[in-house]
């Protein structure tokens, strides 16, 4: 296999707590992540050495900044293909160790990785980390590294504390920093509306400027992970809580205008995901959703009609 096409899914957070603050500046959380079917496009070809990422979003570096880039060379430095995660040896030289092409007899230890951005960056739905957990999968298929989806997390924690998550997709209860987490009966299959405004957010601002001492009001994350057991949507929506709202929010009153645009349209419930400043609804139905969808993206550009995933899957195919 030379190729492989992946759809990286985007996550949103039923719920997001933040329990303490650890002494090199990282904070603790306590969250519900779960996927959902907004995707980006990740197509890997082996290449003969080196990491190479092509984008079609123009803000997005397509170099050793790039979260992917950063995936690949610790998947590289992690299995030894290609010395030094850039496929070559000091000398300059490939790296023995790679994969040979049967047809060709080709020394393959680098990879070529085109993106097709569809995941608003720089909103709150792990557009960055979903992205690099695709690279870390795909790439354990096109070098049969067989690498478990534990080993794939531990290297993809070195780029993100989101990226963990995202190797496994669905429903999950995540704590430390993201990273610890527990898995939670399914939750697909709910209706749901996504809204980014035209802006976005710093995680790093978000988190600097989060104040443990004024939270009033923390999430039942309890009971949450309770009505997710029972698919009670509504409870589930209706006890939604973000406290990093009390920052994002503060700043950007844009947020809280289309939480309750959303209400007023028929949600069950609203929230901003992650660090924001992305906003979603859950809905009873389809119907009801495609109604709301359809009027708020009127207003916003960004704005997406999906639904929530079990994931973890390969979403993608051999090309």
């Amino acid at each position: 296999m030379e190729r492989i096409k992946l759809f990286a899914q985007a996550k949103i957070n039923l719920s997001l707590d933040v329990t303490g603050r650890l002494e090199n500046g990282y904070h603790t959380l306590r969250m519900i992540m779960q996927t959902i079917s907004l995707c980006d496009e990740v197509v890997l070809e082996k290449a003969r050495e080196g990491i190479e990422i092509l984008c079609d979003h123009p803000n997005l570096p397509c170099d050793e900044r790039n979260i992917c880039y950063k995936a690949a060379r610790e998947f590289f430095m992690k299995t030894g293909i290609g010395a030094f995660g850039d496929g070559k040896n000091s000398d300059g030289t490939v790296s023995a160790k790679g994969c040979i092409c049967e047809e060709t007899g080709n020394l393959y230890a680098g990879v070529r990785i085109n993106i097709k951005k569809r995941i608003p960056i720089g909103a709150g739905l792990a557009g960055g980390s979903s992205d690099a957990a695709a690279v870390l999968k795909g790439l354990n298929i096109l070098y049969n590294t067989n690498l478990h989806p534990g080993e794939l997390a531990e290297i993809g924690l070195k780029c993100g504390a989101d990226v963990p998550f995202c190797i496994y997709g669905g429903t999950y209860l995540a704590e430390g920093i993201g990273e610890r987490l527990t898995k939670l009966p399914s939750f697909s299959g709910v209706n749901a509306v996504v809204v980014k405004p035209d802006f976005s957010v710093s995680t790093a601002w978000v988190y600097k400027n989060y104040s443990l001492d004024e939270l009033k009001e923390r999430p039942d994350t309890d009971a949450i992970i309770d009505a997710i057991g029972t698919k009670d949507i509504a409870k589930v929506a209706g006890k939604m809580r973000n406290v990093l709202e009390s920052v994002t929010a503060v700043k950007y009153p844009e947020i809280n205008k289309i939480k309750h645009a959303l209400k007023k349209l028929g949600a069950l419930g609203s929230m901003m995901s992650g660090s924001g400043p992305a906003v979603f609804g859950l809905f009873e139905n389809f119907e009801k959703a495609n109604t709301a969808f359809e009027e708020l993206r009127k207003i916003y550009k960004q704005t997406y009609l999906v639904s929530t995933t079990d994931g973890g899957e390969i979403y993608g195919e051999n090309i």
